[in-house]
């Protein structure tokens, strides 16, 4: 059993004083029936809590962290960068510098505004659309999260396709009506949604590679249908990269499947671990935020500078020229990653436990499933109380996943194959765990 004892008096502790004793509520470690291990520190693929066990990170503060923990080059800069302030509330060199190598694996955004998060990239990229479009209504999917802002935690009503009702305590009916939800990859419903209501709609706003469902790829075609879609009614095609973001691909989902959308949102990897998020995409459109137009949107802590320069130093890691021979950064955490699904898909097998393990380049996620896995509801379908005892199982063995079936799992360039052939065994044990639990 791992010692926790000292993990446990700081969660009691910070119970006390915060909601729920964290400020993300995943953390809590209340789907897995379980205390969370506080960390200490992290060194490459590891993280260390504060009782001095050691786990092979796979959350990777939930994606950002593609260079591993605390890599040289960044830490190295950002101490630099400290060293001359931590904030100026002006321009700086540094914001240009970062925009540019985005744009260098995203040509679609031509121009880009920098924020502080995932939520407020969406936010602002929604608002946007309905300046730009002079329309009210959004359609998002089941199952998509992008960021808590009102008009975005908002569920299903009742019905295949449907004007959304609130999912917060706090979120107004009035705001709910102005979103429709959809079930993601089903055709017919998106289609039927806007020839009739079209004419309404700002904006599609998707996960173009679902990551907030379990990592749910999109099946063919059904992007090409989205960008058909918004073209034939004149609305906006958003992607939210926040999370696929330089995973799907080096560009991307967009890169990846082909598909050139209006607007992208993208956080994580560009603030290489530090708060930081864009927005971007066609000149036209973004021409209208302030102050170039009328669409207002500002923050005193975009393009900070600290959070500039731990971006550029990870997207010239990712971004770097191969040496004669070798695959880029990005073609190798996909070979690594698929390693490692495999193993899984193996481990499985072999103790007789039905999964689906789906993979969108360095980003990975196991259902317990027999069945095929394509939206929210084959994802919610997946037997959560299996995932539980594997879940705690590869904990025990050092192996630090996300609490939740509902949540995609990272590679970062530091995992090496000793990582992974760890993590296959510690799976072997779990899978057999799980067996014996049926």
């Amino acid at each position: 059993m791992l010692n926790l004892e000292k993990s446990l008096e700081a969660f009691e502790e910070a119970k006390t004083l915060m909601p729920g004793g964290v400020n993300s509520p995943v953390r809590s470690y209340r789907n897995v029936d379980c205390n969370p291990p506080f960390i200490a520190r992290g060194e490459g693929a590891h993280i260390f809590d504060i009782d001095g066990n050691e786990y092979v990170d796979y959350v990777l503060s939930w994606g950002p962290l593609v260079a591993g923990h605390a890599h040289p080059a960044i830490v190295s800069a950002l101490a630099d960068a400290a060293a001359r302030g931590t904030s100026y509330g002006a321009p700086t060199t540094l914001e240009s510098d970062l925009v540019r190598l985005v744009q260098k694996a995203y040509p679609s955004m031509q121009l880009v505004r920098m924020v502080n998060s995932g939520t407020e990239a969406t936010m602002s990229a929604l608002r946007l659309a309905r300046g730009f479009t002079g329309r009210s209504k959004i359609v998002k999917f089941v199952g998509c999260y992008h960021g808590h802002s009102d008009s975005l935690l908002v569920d299903a009503g009742s019905g295949l396709a449907t004007f959304g009702v609130p999912s917060s305590p706090g979120v107004t009916e009035g705001v709910a009506k102005d979103t429709i939800t959809v079930p993601f990859n089903d055709t017919d419903a998106i289609t039927r949604v806007m020839t009739e209501y079209g004419k309404d709609v700002a904006c599609i706003i998707v996960e173009p590679v679902a990551g907030n469902m379990g990592c749910v790829l999109p099946e063919n075609g059904y992007l090409d249908t989205l960008r058909a879609l918004t073209e034939k009614h004149g609305a906006l095609l958003i992607f939210d990269e926040v999370m696929c973001g330089f995973r799907a691909s080096l560009g991307g989902a967009q890169a990846a499947y082909g598909i050139t959308p209006d607007l992208t949102c993208l956080g994580k990897i560009i603030g290489g671990g530090l708060p930081c998020a864009a927005y971007g995409g066609r000149r036209d459109i973004m021409e209208q935020i302030a102050p170039a137009g009328p669409v207002y949107q500002a923050g005193t802590l975009s393009g900070n500078p600290l959070a500039m320069t731990a971006g550029i130093e990870t997207l010239k890691l990712i971004l770097k020229e191969p040496e004669p021979g070798e695959a880029d950064a990005s073609r190798a955490l996909t070979l690594k990653t698929k390693k490692l699904v495999l193993g899984l898909e193996s481990a499985a097998r072999e103790a007789g436990v039905k999964i689906q393990a789906h993979q969108a380049g360095s980003m990975f996620s196991i259902f317990f499933s027999a069945g095929m896995v394509k939206d929210y509801a084959s994802s919610a379908a997946s037997d959560q109380e299996a995932f539980k005892v594997w879940f705690r199982a590869m904990l025990e063995q050092g192996i630090y996943l996300a609490p939740s079936q509902f949540e995609t799992l990272f590679l970062s360039l530091a995992h090496t194959d000793e990582d992974i052939d760890r993590t296959i065994a510690a799976a072997e044990k779990a899978f057999v765990e799980v067996k014996s639990k049926k």
